[in-house]
């Protein structure tokens, strides 16, 4: 990929990408020029850590709270789904109704039985994506 930098005062700053598709590249460098949020506040045991988004596997509600699953465990985070959903949609992927993922922490997909297809992370950590986001996530990802 070429890169070309302008430097010209008088004009207003813009970032102009020219991609064949859609990557994790590219969903990279539209969120660093857009100024989007880059970490998210994860709670447990009384301590407070900041979560860089590339380190979080995925993003689950279990029991009516929501979870950030990294490799160092699960933190609790305090914002619901829906707005994680739409604050991180270009890095995350939502996979079920309750389950958003970071596809470059994805290790394998497997094929499994009712059309579904069964994602393990890198943490280890196990899930499905759902008939109905099924499509989406096959296109988002290139499969």
């Amino acid at each position: 990929m070429k890169c070309r930098i302008i430097l010209d005062p008088h004009r207003e700053e813009e970032v102009l990408i020219y991609a064949h598709s859609r990557t994790p590249l590219v969903d990279a460098l539209e969120n660093l020029a857009s100024g989007a949020q880059t970490e998210l506040i994860g709670y447990r045991d009384g301590e407070a850590l900041r979560l860089e988004l590339g380190q979080i596997c995925c993003i689950t509600t279990e029991g009516g709270k929501v979870f950030a699953l990294t490799t160092d465990g699960k933190w609790n985070l305090k914002t619901r789904l829906y707005l994680l959903e739409e604050l991180l949609s270009p890095d995350f992927i939502k996979i079920n109704q309750s389950t958003l993922a970071n596809p470059l922490q994805i290790e394998r997909f497997d094929t499994s039985m009712a059309g579904t297809l069964k994602v393990k992370f890198k943490n280890g950590t196990v899930d499905y994506v759902s008939r109905r986001n099924l499509k989406k996530v096959k296109e988002r990802l290139g499969l």
